[in-house]
């Protein structure tokens, strides 16, 4: 999943730099996207322009912490999400690493526009890697799914019948403690 996210990410910066840079806007659904290319100094919605240094060293930590998680994993569903994540996050962290202006201080090339009328941040596949996969994790915890493929539950494991039946007197026992013996005195 990171490789499909990161090979159409860094496929579609290709072509819209090649193609698109220095052009007008592209309209492909009027009043619903449109394609512009921009550089993108700071993080999602161009919040902290002139810290690129500092996401590229977040963007770096995020990608090795997915790493060594994926060791632990044994669940479809977070593979799927951390695939998002990890795509996504490399994607974005090439640019800032190989893009202009400088080496590790790279602008991210954004250019999808949705309802531009509303003045929606322009993005790139890359950023919805991202927050595809943020929401999904978080639907995936907030449903007890496990990365290690249990699923936690709310609700306790019912206690297993032993097939004995209940005789006059004799209490239930808990999980965990031994059945007393009934005594006659």
């Amino acid at each position: 999943m990171a490789a499909v996210v990161y090979v159409l990410d860094q496929v579609s910066k290709f072509l819209v730099v090649e193609f698109l840079e220095h052009e007008e806007p592209l309209t492909v659904v009027p009043g619903a996207l449109v394609l512009t290319v921009i550089r993108n100094a700071g993080a999602a919605f161009s919040i902290g322009t002139g810290m690129t240094i500092v996401f590229t060293v977040i963007a770096l930590a995020v990608v090795v912490a997915i790493v060594r998680t994926a060791r632990k994993l044994h669940s479809l569903p977070w593979a799927i999400t951390l695939g998002l994540l990890l795509g996504g996050a490399v994607g974005n962290l090439t640019d800032r690493i190989f893009r202009w202006p400088a080496p590790f201080q790279g602008h991210v090339v954004d250019f999808i526009q949705v309802f531009p009328v509303t003045r929606f941040p322009v993005f790139n596949l890359a950023d919805s890697g991202i927050v595809c996969g943020g929401v999904l994790a978080v639907f995936l915890a907030w449903r007890g799914y496990q990365i290690d493929g249990t699923r936690q539950t709310d609700t306790p494991e019912p206690v297993e019948d032993r097939g004995r039946s209940h005789t006059e007197g004799e209490a239930d026992t808990q999980a965990g403690e031994p059945a007393r013996e009934r005594t006659d005195g």
